[in-house]
């Protein structure tokens, strides 16, 4: 897979000195070349307490599975993102019983409102009568086991 093999040659590029593994620093620019920002030092510490203790840093095999773990939570993010501007057809950057109302309808027009109505309240945790970015999509993570020490964002 080409993603695989991109994310080796970041791998041997960050190892500049050929030992094998990527130290802390190597790991942090090698986080910067793949996803383009710079990882936090909680990041950093997850991953590196994540790697055998006999080491001195991440090796290759760690590195891919880590990637690619990190790029399906980078997917996943984005994908939550589409279906929350879909459903906020107004873009007010929030939602309403309504907008919930009308996405439901499309998708499962059969629901009764009840149901509805009682998702609506699930999901608007502090019960302000709007739906929030950040509690749409911890409605969506919900019950979904943390998949990495790189699952931060």
């Amino acid at each position: 897979c080409f993603l695989n093999e991109l994310k080796a040659v970041v791998f041997e590029t960050c190892d500049e000195d050929k030992k094998g593994y990527l130290s802390r620093e190597d790991f942090k620019v090698a986080v910067v070349m793949l996803f383009g920002y710079k990882p936090s030092k909680v990041e950093v510490d997850s991953v590196m307490a994540s790697v055998q203790q006999k080491k001195s840093g991440v090796l290759l095999e760690e590195f891919l599975k880590l990637m690619s773990t990190k790029k399906a939570a980078q997917l996943h993010q984005s994908e939550i993102r589409q279906i929350f501007t879909a459903f906020d057809m107004q873009y007010r950057g929030f939602l309403t019983l309504e907008d919930f109302k009308r996405a439901f309808s499309s998708v499962a027009p059969k629901l009764p409102e009840r149901i509805i109505v009682e998702a609506f309240r699930e999901v608007d945790q502090d019960s302000d009568g709007h739906i929030s970015f950040k509690e749409f999509e911890s409605a969506m993570n919900y019950g979904q086991n943390e998949v990495s020490p790189l699952h931060f964002a």
